[in-house]
């Protein structure tokens, strides 16, 4: 299998209390192609992100004393290794606390080899292609500059931190000015073509962004919505397509 893995190599912190999930999973991560090293709790896992430093980590929600949600929240305050949290719930808002807390992707027991596999690719893709960057910075205006070399966003003249994921989205909704992109389209091209269906996914970090970019993140006036098709940027100079 892991002639086919181009992520062959890559280092995966796989988090989870349980000894026979760690077995699973490492297994056959190894069996990818992958090295595989791990943790029985939160603790470990932060500790094990600062001195071996892996690839990508792949994580429990429900571990005694602390649980993974917050064992995310203080490993993004180290790094920005990308994260795939694992649970038994499949609920939106489980979904949203992951993605809020920084979680990259989520997949919900039980799970198949494959398809963890296929998580794991797809993140590591994303985070790992090509950068998405221009020499201009572009003035939206007196609120909002994007400066595409840098990969920095400046509202109210303050740099404003994007998440990778959230860069990308909003690198290829501004590079298609007042041009409607599909949520299909914006699926494929930010997370790969595993996420073409997942409409969630992309409000949730549709909500993020505008958080962060909008004057008022209820009445957008950057991002909008057109209904039951998917969004565009709003550019007044740009010339329409």
């Amino acid at each position: 299998m892991s002639a086919t893995n181009p992520f062959a190599g890559r280092l995966i912190l796989v988090v989870d209390d349980e000894p026979r999930m760690i077995k699973f999973v490492q297994f056959n991560l190894e069996l990818d192609g992958f090295r595989v090293i791990s943790a029985s709790n939160g603790l470990e896992a932060i500790d094990k992100v600062r001195t071996q430093l892996p690839d990508l980590v792949v994580m429990d929600v429900m571990m005694p004393q602390m649980d993974g949600f917050e064992a995310l929240r203080q490993i993004r305050e180290i790094s920005d290794v990308p994260v795939i949290m694992l649970t038994v719930k499949d609920e939106e808002d489980d979904k949203h606390v992951a993605f809020a807390a920084g979680s990259d992707d989520y997949v919900t027991k039980p799970f198949s080899p494959r398809e963890l596999g296929d998580r794991i690719r797809a993140v590591l893709r994303r985070v790992s292609g090509p950068s998405v960057t221009d020499a201009e910075t572009l003035i939206i205006d007196d609120h909002l500059q994007i400066d595409f070399a840098r990969r920095e966003v400046l509202v109210d003249g303050e740099r404003v931190g994007l998440r990778p994921t959230e860069w990308r989205l909003l690198y290829h909704l501004v590079k298609n000015p007042n041009w409607v992109m599909t949520s299909e389209m914006l699926l494929q091209k930010v997370w790969g073509y595993e996420y073409k269906d997942d409409v969630q996914l992309l409000r949730l970090y549709i909500a993020y962004l505008r958080g962060k970019i909008e004057k008022d993140s209820k009445n957008p006036q950057y991002i909008l919505t057109e209904r039951g098709v998917g969004y565009r940027f709003n550019l007044p100079e740009a010339t329409d397509r």
